[in-house]
């Protein structure tokens, strides 16, 4: 599925160069070197090591953040809040990133709640963000 990607206005890139792979090989937010880059879903890419990058390429929609990095709780609930990279969780095998702490902890207590409205509101929540 492809979505719109929270991507950094002056360097293009996505999750703050964190390398979307090292959530799930590390259980680690690992900043992403520049000469392991990759364009993906209108975002820059950046991965800490080149089989990262390859991970990556060979299935993006497995690595990349669901909801393009935007966080589930304000989805759910209607608003476009941004994810931080140092803020986030893996849950059913999916990257979710949060705006705050708080966020991360109610959707821990109940994902299906959250994802069910998320799920519901990002189609059209997804159409009012900007493409640059």
């Amino acid at each position: 599925m492809t979505e719109r990607v929270v991507v950094d206005r002056y360097t293009g890139l996505a999750i703050g160069g964190i390398d979307p792979v090292s959530y799930f090989t590390d259980a680690l937010a690992v900043r992403g070197l520049p000469e392991f880059e990759a364009v993906s879903n209108g975002a820059i890419w950046r991965f800490a090591r080149e089989s990262n990058r390859a991970f990556f390429l060979a299935n993006p929609d497995v690595y990349e953040p669901r909801f393009g990095g935007y966080d589930p709780v304000g989805v759910a609930s209607g608003k476009p809040v941004a994810g931080l990279a140092q803020i986030w969780m893996i849950h059913g095998d999916r990257l979710y990133l949060f705006g705050r702490e708080e966020n991360r902890d109610a959707f821990a207590a109940d994902p299906a709640l959250y994802l069910r409205d998320a799920d519901r509101g990002w189609v059209k929540l997804s159409e009012t963000l900007a493409r640059d």
